[in-house]
């Protein structure tokens, strides 16, 4: 069985763009049902023996299960699996990756370009989900958003950042200002 990852910095360390009790309520409650979920339908199909939850995600096609408990699997691994992800990428001081500075630039034409594009890809999403900066199969950087809990990982791609844009990643600060929230994760991405 999977577990919770400890989040790498204190509930208020994003204040004042991301609150404290956002990202208790958002940790401790949110991403623990999800992983609640996604463990309790594991063990219903001992015969998934991924060491890595993203491992799941990737084989979600071709696991032997039937077509309900997949949707299960894929809703309930990928709201873990994406919040590992979204956890990591944030931090109170930046940790720029200069490769991937250097990437973003040559695909994007400047990092203003692709946070342009990034943050008018989340305002345009409609709903619950995510916006992914992933990289394709040809090692190609692209930025698209995915309902629910999708995840890159399941269309066989390796998500670098994510914006988690469920209400409830935003709603007590931000209420229906989501594009407040989008502007003011830049301030906490830690990548770049």
């Amino acid at each position: 069985m999977y577990t919770l990852l400890k989040l790498p910095y204190s509930y208020d360390a994003l204040e004042p763009y991301i609150d404290a009790q956002t990202m208790q309520i958002h940790h401790d409650k949110h991403h623990q049902a999800y992983l609640d979920k996604f463990n309790t339908m594991l063990e219903k199909y001992p015969q998934i023996t991924c060491e890595n939850p993203d491992d799941v995600l990737r084989n979600i096609k071709d696991l032997s299960v039937d077509d309900a408990d997949r949707a299960f699997l894929k809703n309930n691994g990928g709201g873990f699996v994406n919040h590992n992800l979204f956890w990591q990428i944030m931090g109170p001081q930046k940790a720029t990756d200069a490769k991937l500075i250097e990437e973003l630039t040559q695909e994007f034409g400047s990092i203003d370009a692709f946070k342009k594009l990034f943050t008018d890809v989340s305002v345009k999403h409609f709903g619950s989900g995510w916006t992914w900066l992933a990289r394709d199969k040809n090692n190609k950087l692209k930025v698209y958003s995915l309902p629910n809990q999708d995840s890159p990982l399941s269309l066989d791609e390796t998500p670098i950042i994510t914006l988690d844009l469920w209400e409830h990643a935003y709603y007590l600060k931000y209420q229906n200002r989501r594009p407040e929230y989008i502007d003011n994760f830049w301030n906490v991405l830690k990548l770049i």
